[in-house]
């Protein structure tokens, strides 16, 4: 095999950059939960509260978002496989300074959808807060509150 990069001192041949070969597993009914938190000012999740975001409610656009990632991660994770999702589905828990995002993902194929669920709800994490970014920014353009946290899968079945 060729030599096509070295990353470390270690040499990385050919074999090393393909996708899992998962031709030989069976198909099975696979679902992954992940979700995730974006922390933002008690204004502004009033303002969200209230309708008041310039941009729309940013809930119904992160749910989009999410749907729309949630199906594209193969194209955005090199060796994720491209895989025939059945449903993505996006919740909100919106609290005194927080919205908790979960994204659920499903399908029938012969490897999980935990990367998907991954990208579904960052995606929407990130489209909240782009969303809302003009009522997060200090008066130097920095924001002090607003940040995602504890993202992770929290669920992932297979069968």
């Amino acid at each position: 095999m060729g030599v096509i990069g070295w990353r470390r001192n270690t040499m990385i041949d050919d074999k090393s950059l393909g996708m899992v070969d998962v031709s030989e597993k069976d198909v099975s009914h696979r679902a992954s939960t992940a979700e995730g938190v974006i922390w933002l000012k008690p204004e502004t999740i009033q303002a969200i509260r209230e309708g008041k975001i310039k941009k729309g409610d940013p809930l119904e656009v992160a749910t989009v978002a999410g749907i729309l990632a949630a199906k594209k991660t193969h194209e955005l994770i090199p060796h994720c496989h491209q895989i025939p999702i059945t449903s993505v589905t996006l919740s909100f828990q919106m609290e005194s300074d927080h919205v908790k995002t979960s994204c659920m993902v499903t399908a029938d194929y012969k490897t999980g959808v935990e990367m998907d669920a991954l990208t579904g709800v960052t995606v929407a994490l990130l489209t909240i807060w782009d969303m809302v970014k003009y009522l997060e920014k200090d008066k130097g353009g920095q924001y002090p509150v607003t940040r995602i946290s504890d993202v992770r899968v929290v669920r992932k079945t297979k069968g």
